[in-house]
Formats: structure tokens, C-alpha cells, sequence
């Protein structure tokens, strides 16, 4: 009997060990579980659940469920409150400039020069990022971001009479200059801002947007191709420190494999997006007017010239190797 309750009690001391050797990963993210960084969130905790063998648990938190957005993501996984955030680079460029790098206004084109000036940057977030007690694991891209709003937002006059949401600070000041009233909300604010008419407007993919269900406020989408932001999953460096080298390099493998899965499913996003948008009953113009097109390319062009003063000469000289096609 004695030996019966010895070994009873030697398998609960080593289930107990067990337990506490399982690292536990909160992965916040302020969009919805339905965005294509929400997804990511999933691939990646199912990835490394494949190759660690219980060793680290990865919990996605999409919707802010954590209880920080954005902006304080990157305060958070450095300070260990967080192990992990999907960060929303362009809401942290307050941090610094190199964050606003993938929502620069009219800059990359399409995926294909959205990917390039990542891959080109790629060593600077990943330095900047270790300024933060953080190391990068993978990057999502956002499909291009339009304008919803009540009508179709195609002529300059129809712009400035927004009150739209950005979610960066070169979002906020190129509307300004298009005599939009623009304010950097979080996403997790907005219904209530869009409730009570504060908000009116909203730039935005149709990825995120349509996951929070705008189209419920906002019946028109206008296509601008703005910009393809990038969501930067970074893990406090802490906690990376901690794990073995065996699990390190499975956690690896799984951020290579969830960011090719990522820019891979961007393509074709934007027409699953429009067809859901469509079937809740919205609008979606593609073409705005020339009138329009011009001012957006020449306060872009100055929105462009004041981040490289800010980012100083490793800005400049990023900027400069991306337009003279590096890494093509």
C-alpha cells in the first residue's frame, strides 16, 4: 500500500514538474481572430504546438482581449506584462520612425513592392525591436487600405468632409492636408465613436474592417490602395531567453513558416474581401477622380519627405535602395 501511494505520489510531482516546464505565451492582438493577423495569431500557436511537444503553449488574444491595444502593446511585451503582441507597426511609430516605414502613403504599390521593402528593412525591425527587450518572428502584411464612408470618398471634395479614422500618424496628417478632420483611433474604439457620429469615416483594409462588421455604419468602401501595412508579432526577449535551444529553434521554424503562410495569403484577400463586403450590402468604388489622385500623391510626397528627415541617414538610405529597386 505504501508503495502504491509512493508511486501515486511520484507521477503527481512529476505531472506538477510537467506543468510548470510548459510555458504559457499570451499572443495579444488588438484586431479581430477573422483579420489576416488574427489568423496568423492561430497559424503560428498551432505551429508551435506541432513542433514542441507541450513544451510552450502559444494563446492568441484577438479584440484587445488582453486589455492593451496598439499603441500600448509595444510598452507592454517590453516590460514582461505581455509575452507576446501582434503590434500594428504604424501605431507605434511614436516609438520610433522605422514603425511607420509599411503605411508611408502611396509607397509600395502592390505585395510584390510591399514585400521587397520589408525584406530590405527586415535587419533594422529586428534591431529596433531589441531596443524594446524584443525580438521579431514574423511579419503579416494588410491587404491595401481604402476609406469607408457613408458615401463613396472619390473626389477631394468628398474627402474633406470626413471625420476619419487613421490609424497612424502620416494616416492622420496626409488627411489633414486633404482638409479631412483625422484622429488616430484604435480599433477597439471605434463603434463607439461610429455610434455616436464622432467618427464618420474610416481608413482601413477591408480585412479588419470587415471583421468588426463596419460595413454596419459605413455602407460605402472606397479603393485607394493607400498603403500595405505591416503587423510586426514580436516576443519579449525575456521569455525567449528562457527556452531551450531545441524550442527556440521549433518556434523558429514555425514564425518562417506562418509569415510565408501570411504574405502567401494575401493574395487573392482583396476579392474574398470585397465579395463578403458586397454580400452585407456595400458599395465599392475603384476609381477616384484624377483631381483627387493628384493631391493624394503630392501630400504623400511630403508626408514621405518628413520621415525621412525624422529617420535620419538609415531611413534615407533605406529609402533610397527601395526606389532604386533593390532586392528585386
Amino acid at each position: 500500500m505504501n508503495r502504491l501511494l509512493a508511486t501515486v505520489a511520484c507521477a503527481a510531482v512529476v505531472g506538477v514538474s510537467a506543468q510548470v516546464s510548459a510555458a504559457t505565451w499570451v499572443l495579444a492582438n488588438e484586431y479581430p481572430a477573422t483579420s489576416l493577423p488574427g489568423e496568423g495569431d492561430a497559424f503560428f500557436a498551432k505551429a508551435v504546438a506541432d513542433r514542441v511537444g507541450g513544451k510552450l503553449v502559444i494563446e492568441p488574444q484577438p479584440d484587445a482581449r488582453s486589455g492593451f491595444k496598439s499603441r500600448e502593446q509595444l510598452k507592454a511585451v517590453a516590460e514582461g506584462k505581455l509575452a507576446m503582441a501582434n503590434h500594428l507597426a504604424g501605431a507605434i511609430g511614436d516609438e520610433n520612425p522605422l514603425f511607420l516605414l509599411s503605411s508611408l502613403p502611396f509607397l509600395a504599390a502592390n505585395a510584390g513592392e510591399a514585400r521587397r521593402l520589408y525584406d530590405l528593412a527586415k535587419p533594422r525591425y529586428d534591431a529596433v525591436l531589441k531596443g524594446f527587450n524584443q525580438k521579431l518572428l514574423f511579419s503579416t502584411p494588410w491587404p491595401a487600405s481604402g476609406i469607408w464612408a457613408k458615401s463613396a470618398a472619390d473626389t477631394p471634395e468628398a474627402v474633406a468632409k470626413l471625420k476619419i479614422r487613421t490609424y497612424d500618424k502620416t494616416g492622420t496628417e496626409l488627411m489633414d492636408a486633404l482638409g479631412a478632420t483625422a484622429s488616430l483611433v484604435s480599433f477597439a474604439d471605434l463603434p463607439a465613436k461610429l455610434k455616436s457620429g464622432e467618427i464618420d469615416a474610416v481608413l482601413s483594409s477591408g480585412d479588419g474592417g470587415a471583421g468588426r462588421k463596419l460595413w454596419e455604419y459605413l455602407p460605402h468602401f472606397t479603393e485607394i490602395n493607400y498603403a500595405v501595412p505591416l503587423s510586426l508579432t514580436a516576443v519579449n526577449l525575456d521569455a525567449w531567453n528562457a527556452l531551450d535551444s531545441a524550442t527556440q529553434n521549433a518556434v523558429l521554424e514555425a514564425a518562417a513558416e506562418t509569415e510565408a503562410r501570411q504574405w502567401q495569403a494575401l493574395d487573392g484577400r482583396v476579392a474574398k474581401n470585397y465579395e463578403r463586403m458586397r454580400e452585407n450590402g456595400m458599395t465599392i468604388t475603384r476609381i477616384v477622380s484624377p483631381a483627387l489622385a493628384a493631391k493624394f500623391k503630392a501630400s504623400a510626397q511630403n508626408v514621405i519627405a518628413e520621415w525621412e528627415a525624422k529617420s535620419g541617414a538609415e531611413g534615407r538610405e533605406l529609402m533610397d535602395r527601395f526606389r532604386k529597386g533593390v532586392g528585386r
